[in-house]
């Protein structure tokens, strides 16, 4: 009995434990950089295309109301071609998605490429469109509308892939949440996932103010060009996907 050792079932259950914390950072890792994007890119849109929400529908319905009842601002023709344009992103991220899924292949990877390739559109027509000086100018169009459609497809994503994640283009459901859990908290009514709810909703809001702020000021300071960083966030994001190991089905098909 001196001699005896733990089973080898206690063993395997040490090391089962990391991949399900590598998974969880992973997790952390994917929601707080697709924020900071989506912040970036709805931020830079807005100040460069007029005041444009990209990811931001909402946004759009309202200033549209405001401009229909003071006939003394700018064309809000943009801004109403926004919305079919966002609804196609999504449509074509759904069909997309949808097909990779029926062939087992990498739904996610293959999607932000879409998203990346839509994204590049937006700066290409951004840079082109420089300086933007009319809302309805051909380029400032084709940017507006282009990049409106990779945060549909970016919208879809979070909806059919990425649902397990906190929200990462709309902040109020998060901030509720992480109230809500916060006051919880301080007046003793916790349970044990309150914290790891709130810290998994906290991290999208605070990388999300980032981006904002980031994307004034690059934009001021080079233009259409600032959208080089989420750019590069889905590049990483995609490398990052594609070496994910595929489930053994999927190798398989």
């Amino acid at each position: 009995m001196l001699w005896w050792r733990p089973p080898l079932e206690s063993n395997d259950a040490l090391t089962a434990s990391p991949p399900m914390n590598a998974a969880a950072q992973r997790n952390r890792l994917q929601s707080s950089t697709l924020a900071f994007l989506a912040a970036y890119v709805d931020t830079l849109g807005f100040i460069a295309l007029f005041g444009l929400f990209t990811a931001h529908v909402t946004g759009n319905f309202i200033l549209i109301g405001a401009a229909l009842a003071d006939s003394s601002q700018m064309s809000i023709l943009l801004k109403f071609l926004a919305f079919p344009a966002f609804i196609l992103g999504v449509a074509a991220a759904r069909l997309f998605i949808a097909a990779i899924q029926r062939r087992q292949g990498r739904a996610l990877g293959w999607s932000l490429l879409l998203q990346l390739v839509l994204l590049l559109g937006f700066m290409v027509c951004g840079v082109a469109a420089a300086p933007v000086q009319s809302p309805t100018a051909g380029w400032v169009m084709a940017a507006g509308l282009l990049g409106t459609a990779s945060m549909g497809v970016h919208s879809a994503i979070s909806r059919l892939l990425l649902a397990h994640l906190a929200p990462t283009s709309l902040m109020t459901g998060n901030v509720t949440q992480v109230v809500i859990d916060v006051v919880d908290m301080l007046r003793g009514a916790a349970d044990a996932g309150t914290t790891e709810r709130c810290v998994k909703f906290v991290w999208p809001v605070l990388s999300f103010g980032v981006g904002a702020i980031a994307a004034a000021f690059a934009y001021h300071a080079i233009g259409f060009a600032g959208l080089i960083a989420p750019v590069l966030i889905l590049v990483a994001l995609i490398v990052a996907e594609f070496r994910q190991p595929l489930p053994a089905d999927s190798a398989r098909g």
